[in-house]
Parts: structure tokens; C-alpha cells; sequence
């Protein structure tokens, strides 16, 4: 993939946002960080000269951004099996088995999602951001499972990252949490935030935060648990979790947000999760070349199963 050039006319003064930010949402395939890294590297400039990722956009200014070619992708191809759901020259949706972290990291060099869609996809890379790598446009936790479209495209990538920044991609979960709620059916709509003491954990907060909406309906009462349908409106980190800890209704296994509620259903039932009781269900979205609604449903995993039914038997 080569190197290409792009620009844009700023129609309105922004005094209050940041060119970065400004950028991110011209580009929402682009995270925030390759953008600044572009920006300190020289390849945006405004007016045709260099800028910090703090100036605030002015009315008739000139950006161009240039994008290079992509360098080749840290991660190794590895031959790990992948569940296919649904897969054609754009794209491909992923049945993400529990356990399966979706990107190289510290502690995480290796055996990844990425590694093995770099084998899998064999070239057909997004170059989205200038690295090529497969066109991951949103995550799952390691310990979700389900359903993850992968772009192989960057036309495909830029496409499904307008949907989801969009919120045309509707995204179903099913989700087990301790104990029971009162409503049949509900929403939360409270602001996710990072947590004020606990850095690796989200928090809801008042008065700041992002958005964060979540709706959900009964689809089982069980013994000591709760068998629901969520959908998520938004993709803050970690939301279902968040929200339904929020509740005082904890994902079944999450030990970050609710151990204390998983230690009280072990005692009252004897079940123990090895994980989350969490499962990306279904995802739907438009398809970026022929536009027609593309619907993936993912069958439970057999954990997840084997849950439901102790639950049920206890």
C-alpha cells in the first residue's frame, strides 16, 4: 500500500478543540496517538507548517495530512485456528474464543488475535494508521466471547469505523450477573470514566466521563443469577461490566468488579466461573462495498452453557 495525501478545509474556528481531537473525528480509523505521532513526526501540517497536536483549528486554515506507507507489523503470523463466521474480500467476523487476547502486548507478545489473522489474511492488511496490521476496528476483552469484525481494507476499515462512530452497528451481548434485578427490561445511561484510585479500572462518574448508554432485557431468572440480553448503544471500556456493577448486578466471574457478589453466588450455589459470563452474541452492520445489512450471530461457548445449566439445576 503506498503512501497517500489528504486535505482538509476547516469550515469554523474551533477555540476549544485540540487538532488532534479535531483530527480523530475526521478520521475515526485513526486512533488519537497515531495522529499526534503524524503531527509531531511533520506529516500534518497546517498551512504548510508544522503544528503541535494542541493548536486549536481556525476558520480557512489548510490541513494536510500525509500519510505513509505502511511499515511492516511487529507481530508475527502465527497458524492458531479461527472460527469463521462470515468472511469475503473485505472483511472477515470473527467467533473470538474466551482466553483469545485481541492485541499484542506487554505480557502478550504472542498467541494473540492479531497473530493469527496476520496468518489468516496473509497480506489483505488494512494500513490504517500506518502500520499494516489487520484493520482491528474495536476490541472484545480477553475473556469475552464472540462475535469481531476485522477489516481487510483500508476502504473497509474507514467504513466500518464511520459505523461504529456512528452508532449504526448494533452490537447484542449476552450477559449472566449475580443476583436478580427488579425490571424486566431497563437502560442505564450513565458517563464512564477512568477510575479516580484504580487506573486499570473504569468507573460511572458524575459530572464527567463519556457517554455511556446500555440497554438490556430479562431473558432468565435463575437461582442466585440473572440470564440477560444487553445492547450497547456506546464502546466505552469495559460498559457492560461498568454499568451492571453500577446496578449492583456484576457480571458472573468478573472478579474486577464484582468479587465480592461472585464469592456469595459460589456459596449459595457451588458454581464457580472460570471467566466472565460475557459473550458478544450478535453484530450487525452495513457491508462498506455492497451496503446490504450483514447480521452475525455467534453460538454460545460451551463454558457458557455449562453455566446456564448449573445454575439452573442449583
Amino acid at each position: 500500500m503506498a503512501s497517500r495525501n489528504e486535505t482538509i478545509i476547516v469550515e469554523q474556528s474551533l477555540p476549544n478543540v485540540r487538532l488532534d481531537t479535531f483530527l480523530r473525528e475526521q478520521f475515526p480509523a485513526v486512533s488519537r496517538g497515531n495522529i499526534q505521532r503524524l503531527i509531531e513526526q511533520g506529516e500534518i501540517k497546517v498551512n504548510g507548517r508544522p503544528v503541535k497536536p494542541t493548536h486549536n483549528p481556525r476558520q480557512g486554515e489548510r490541513i494536510d495530512v500525509h500519510w505513509p506507507e505502511p511499515k511492516s507489523a511487529i507481530a508475527a503470523p502465527e497458524a492458531i485456528p479461527l472460527d469463521i463466521l462470515f468472511e469475503d474480500a473485505d472483511l472477515v467476523v470473527v467467533n473470538k474464543t474466551p482466553g483469545l487476547v485481541v492485541h499484542p502486548a506487554a505480557g502478550h507478545d504472542d498467541h494473540t488475535l492479531v497473530n493469527a489473522l496476520l496468518h489468516h489474511c496473509r497480506g489483505q492488511l488494512s494500513g490504517i494508521g500506518g502500520v499494516a496490521r489487520p484493520g482491528i476496528v474495536h476490541r472484545l476483552d480477553k475473556d469475552t466471547s464472540g462475535c469481531l469484525v476485522v477489516a481487510k481494507n483500508d476502504a473497509a476499515h474507514l467504513s466500518l469505523a464511520e459505523q461504529f462512530a456512528g452508532r449504526q452497528v448494533e452490537k447484542s451481548y449476552r450477559v449472566l450477573l449475580c443476583g436478580q434485578l427488579a425490571k424486566s427490561a431497563g437502560e442505564i445511561r450513565a458517563a464512564i470514566a477512568r477510575h479516580p484510585t484504580h487506573r486499570k479500572r473504569m468507573a460511572v462518574t458524575d459530572g464527567h466521563g463519556r457517554e455511556a448508554w446500555t440497554s438490556y432485557r430479562i431473558l432468565e431468572r435463575l437461582n442466585g443469577a440473572t440470564l440477560v440480553e444487553a445492547t450497547l448503544h456506546t464502546g466505552r471500556t469495559h460498559q457492560i461490566r461498568v454499568h451492571f456493577h453500577h446496578l449492583g448486578a456484576p457480571v458472573v466471574g468478573d472478579d474486577v468488579y464484582g468479587n465480592r457478589q461472585n464469592k456469595r453466588l459460589q456459596e449459595v450455589t457451588g458454581y464457580v466461573a472460570a471467566r466472565q459470563m460475557l459473550h458478544a452474541f450478535r453484530l450487525s452492520f452495513d457491508h462498506p462495498r455492497t451496503r446490504k445489512r450483514l447480521v452475525s450471530e455467534s453460538p454460545w461457548p460451551k463454558d457458557f452453557q455449562e453455566a446456564l445449566q448449573a445454575l439452573r439445576e442449583r
